[in-house]
């Protein structure tokens, strides 16, 4: 949880494969790979001072996608150093969230190619950075080391020959008041050497930190074993794409797969790579009725390859709209399916990223994919109900703070890991509330006589029952349900809930509470309180006093907002509370129906991407979805107004809000899966989210996004989950409660 400012499934997806441990292997090494942008690489930096010239885009390094290495593309450094001038190109590392950028080795690798010879003399310098700053000032504790000459490392470059280079890093010497510490390396700054005048071309690829390989007695390297040739390859055509998957046994000298495709019965040719751990690719063709065979390597870091596997192929078709939301529906459920956690089965925060972190909230919407997983026959009921009581298992064992979780959690351990500070290290009943809305869905799906079934379904009502909702008042005369509660800081943190955003979870279920409930008036005392503190809540997180009373009344784009802050705010406060709550069953004395709530915010959120105020590359009609996600600078909630519109689109925005905006929501679908598909669609299906105006893709996934399109698409075409999770007897005595708890604030 985050704060807003405050066809048939394939079968070899059954199997679930050990993939993040693999990839944290693979990314203490790879400092770069390939580029996901098509026209510079969005983790670099390039300047030139004149009369010295680099060929740049945007201040960013180009794209090479003639010569590579590791498919489809390099990155090109292009320069002419004169005298009197100046340049230097960065690549950074790529930091993922919650990840510790630490890399594992004393020799830094990358190999080099020029399409003509270039003598020693005449290649750049270059330096390391353990800073993202580069050249600039590296604060503490960054550091850089001073300029060493390229060709000391090279010799002369021949001309159409790729030539591997090797830096022992511990030999460089620090030329800032830092010591500097190649296991934080952060940049790979190429700069200036000599002044000679002409035009030169220079390709970078597969940049890697690694250890000196084996020796034997006569120092010579040992020679490795051959790699094994992948098996079982299979691939299958869907409208625009491919879907690859295939078998391998993985030994430690793999450092990616590489697929290779052939069309029209031409060659084989390199079109891209597959991290270790993961044995499924996307080559997204973006035409129907087009045929291509694949096949697969696997590959080491000095780009030694194994023999291929037996080729596959598959022909792209036309689709019809049912078959492409069954294809979204599968791709974003392989999240919490292939990519989930091993040991819990609970869903990862981001991907990639710390592969030890799961997150409480997104494993509660994963809870909600899967069972549309096994009601789509993705998988089997028996395995939906083996994965789902892997979860309860785990969060038996996991700690509990008056029954609450907390926010994220060890994997392998179940302990508590307080990712935003020491003050969040209990429990979160914002993230709680989330979980348990899965559960209960869990819980009524899986209600039948097999004694699995009524082993989880006893299983959850203990765990839901065991929540004590009324502690998080933090007293009995508080109007408010608090969000965190710690053993040792108490309720120092001291976060009221108050709506309307993300979180009426929260007050629904402590309501619907059999054990540990609160009393139905807090929803109009807390939820939608009147007081001054709530009032100045909601200014507080909007910039405004639209809805600042909880009701709204105002018209936006044509359209009137009942309830909401501003202008309605970001489109996961309209999902995440309402995966399993059908909104058609919620009203209060300030709207008649949810539902219809909350398909006016969808609305307005899509009217302003029309109107475009700020006049952001890509926004419109079939463009739109102002929520939170990841953005150019790191985790974001943009909403329809000018302080939150920073011209990202996401992805789950629109996909999620299906049921609300069907027409709108299909045509955002076709135009980022037919259109944009090719730097939007992936394993797991749509990407977090992207910025047309800075030509930004985000390289992540995130678990609270996949899942809500998955659930909401569901939800819009049978209702399943909503009818599933209504069916719990304590809602349907909530929802009488609340009705009353409406009638006696009116007196």
């Amino acid at each position: 949880m985050r704060r807003w400012k405050s066809l048939a499934i394939l079968v070899p997806a059954l199997a679930v494969t050990p993939a993040l441990p693999a990839q944290d292997t693979y990314y203490r090494h790879a400092f770069f790979d390939n580029s996901q942008q098509h026209d510079f690489y969005w983790n670099s930096t390039a300047q030139a001072a004149a009369p010295s010239t680099l060929e740049q885009q945007q201040r960013k390094l180009p794209v090479e996608t003639r010569w590579f290495l590791s498919p489809p593309n390099a990155i090109r450094l292009q320069w002419t150093s004169q005298a009197g001038g100046g340049w230097d190109a960065e690549i950074h590392l790529v930091n993922f969230p919650n990840r510790y950028p630490q890399l594992s080795g004393q020799y830094l690798y990358f190999w080099l190619y020029s399409p003509a010879a270039i003598a020693a003399a005449d290649l750049p310098e270059f330096l390391l950075s353990d800073a993202r700053a580069g050249l600039q000032v590296a604060e503490f504790p960054g550091s850089f080391t001073a300029p060493e000459p390229l060709g000391k490392y090279t010799g002369d470059l021949p001309g159409g020959k790729w030539q591997r280079v090797r830096v022992p890093m511990h030999s460089l010497r620090s030329a800032s008041v830092f010591e500097f510490h190649p296991e934080r390396l952060q940049s790979l700054v190429f700069l200036q050497g000599r002044a000679d005048g002409v035009g030169h071309t220079l390709i970078v690829d597969q940049v890697h930190v690694d250890d000196e390989p084996a020796t034997t007695g006569s120092r010579l390297a040992t020679r490795p074993a051959p790699l094994p040739a992948p098996v079982q390859l299979g691939a299958t055509g869907y409208e625009r794409h491919v879907l690859l998957h295939w078998e391998a046994a993985e030994t430690p000298a793999l450092a990616h797969y590489v697929i290779y495709r052939s069309r029209d019965g031409g060659p084989y040719e390199p079109i891209g790579i597959q991290l270790p751990g993961t044995h499924r690719y996307v080559d997204f063709i973006g035409g129907t009725g087009v045929a291509a065979s694949y096949r697969v390597a696997e590959a080491d870091w000095e780009n030694r390859t194994s023999m291929r596997s037996a080729p596959a192929t598959a022909t792209t078709h036309a689709m019809s709209d049912d078959e492409l939301l069954t294809m979204l529906q599968e791709a974003a459920f392989q999240y919490y399916w292939d990519g989930a956690e091993p040991n819990s089965g609970m869903a990862h925060e981001n991907m990639p990223g710390d592969e030890r972190i799961v997150a409480t909230g997104a494993s509660g919407f994963g809870i909600e994919a899967i069972l549309v997983g096994v009601a789509r026959h993705f998988i089997t009921r028996a395995q939906g109900l083996a994965r789902l009581t892997k979860i309860v298992s785990f969060l038996e064992r996991a700690p509990r703070y008056h029954g609450a979780w907390s926010h994220y959690m060890n994997g392998a351990t179940a302990q508590t890991m307080p990712l935003f500070g020491m003050l969040d290290n209990g429990g979160d009943l914002v993230e709680t509330a989330f979980i348990t809305q899965g559960l209960l869905t869990a819980r009524q799906y899986f209600n039948g006589g097999a004694p699995g079934e009524r082993d989880l379904y006893q299983r959850i009502t203990k765990l839901w029952e065991g929540i004590e909702w009324d502690w998080y008042r933090d007293n009995a005369q508080s109007d408010y349900l608090y969000w965190h509660w710690s053993p040792q800081w108490g309720f120092q943190i001291h976060h009221p809930l108050i709506g309307f955003n993300e979180v009426m979870a929260v007050y629904l279920l402590a309501i619907a509470s059999p054990t540990h409930g609160v009393p139905a008036d807090m929803y109009y005392s807390g939820w939608a309180g009147q007081g001054e503190r709530a009032l100045a809540y909601r200014r507080g997180w909007s910039g405004s006093a639209d809805g600042d009373h909880y009701f709204n009344g105002n018209t936006y784009f044509g359209t009137k907002l009942d309830v909401g802050v501003g202008s309605g705010g970001p489109l996961f406060f309209t999902h995440y509370s309402f995966l399993g709550f059908d909104p058609h069953a919620l009203h209060d004395r300030y709207t008649a129906s949810y539902f219809d709530n909350n398909r006016n915010i969808a609305l307005i959120n899509q009217a302003y991407c029309v109107a475009n105020p700020k006049h952001y590359a890509g926004y419109g009609a079939d463009a739109w979805g102002l929520t939170a996600s990841d953005g150019p600078t790191g985790y974001k909630t943009p909403a329809p107004d000018a302080e939150n519109d920073n011209g990202t689109i996401t992805l789950t925005g629109a996909l999620a809000s299906f049921p609300y905006t069907p027409e709108a929501s299909m045509a955002a679908f076709k135009h980022y899966y037919r259109e944009l598909g090719a730097q939007l669609w992936d394993i797991y299906g749509p990407r977090d989210a992207y910025n047309p105006t800075l030509n930004w893709v985000s390289p992540i996934y995130m678990g609270l996004n996949q899942a809500p399109i998955v659930a909401m698409v569901e939800n819009y075409r049978t209702g399943l989950l909503w009818k599933t999770f209504m069916s719990n007897p304590e809602i349907a005595l909530m929802l009488r409660k609340l009705d009353e708890a409406t009638a006696a604030s009116a007196r």
